[in-house]
């Protein structure tokens, strides 16, 4: 099997453990923030834990409709998710599957010194055919942009994140 990845790399003023706290709530702050790429995200199946469904929905600002993702792994003590994509128009009829590993590190300032998201997308292939440079540039700055989006929804709201 064939795989390309990228890397999304954010370095935030805020603390990991708000920072982890924030992101654990994309699917609620992401179609507040950003509807033109994230119409909805609704539970398919499971109770937002481990194993959990999520239906896509996306906006007019992507060229696909839906997807579905599995939530692979939620380590709250490490800051670290894992989810995969594995159905859906946004598999581009090429792929697979769509891993997506996070990790946000604590600077070294230490408990309020800041963080870094890093994100990175595994696309994996049918065949030899893989997503475009240009796919690739594009979902690389959507998921930058709807990162800051995020973090300043969470900047604007400090009472749900604190």
């Amino acid at each position: 099997m064939t795989t390309v990845s990228i890397e999304v790399e954010v370095t935030s003023p805020y603390p990991a453990e708000i920072v982890f706290k924030v992101f654990n709530n994309f699917h609620t702050i992401a179609p507040k923030v950003n509807p033109q790429v994230f119409k909805s995200i609704e539970i398919v199946e499971g109770d937002g834990g481990v194993g959990t469904i999520r239906l896509f929905t996306f906006g007019d600002d992507v060229p696909f409709a839906s997807g579905k993702f599995r939530q692979d792994v939620i380590d709250e003590s490490n800051f670290t998710y894992k989810y995969t994509f594995f159905e859906g128009d946004n598999l581009m009829g090429i792929l697979d599957s769509i891993n997506h590993y996070v990790k946000i590190i604590p600077s070294a300032l230490g408990h309020d010194g800041g963080c870094v998201f890093k994100q990175t997308v595994v696309y994996n292939c049918k065949g030899d055919e893989k997503p475009s440079a240009d796919v690739l540039n594009f979902e690389k700055d959507l998921y930058e942009k709807t990162y800051k989006a995020i973090e300043a929804y969470a900047s604007d709201h400090p009472e749900s994140y604190s």
